[in-house]
């Protein structure tokens, strides 16, 4: 597993360009995540106050990107 806890938006389009692939975590709050227009398609959206019951649906195949605005 690798050490990086962060990563840029330039890093991760040169991953993705590069054929690499994510799972997407979208860890807005429910109020936040219904008022937006900008939702990333395919991602999960799990709330971080619910991420302990939500574990056993993350796949663990790719590395993770959690995100939030």
């Amino acid at each position: 597993m690798s050490d990086d806890l962060r990563i840029s938006v330039d890093q991760l389009r040169r991953r993705m360009n590069a054929g690499e692939q994510f799972v997407f975590i979208d860890t807005r709050n429910p109020q936040a995540w219904a008022e937006s227009d900008v939702k990333l398609p395919g991602a999960l959206r799990i709330p971080v106050a619910e991420a302990q019951e939500h574990l056993a649906e993350i796949p663990r195949d790719k590395p993770i990107v959690t995100y939030c605005t």
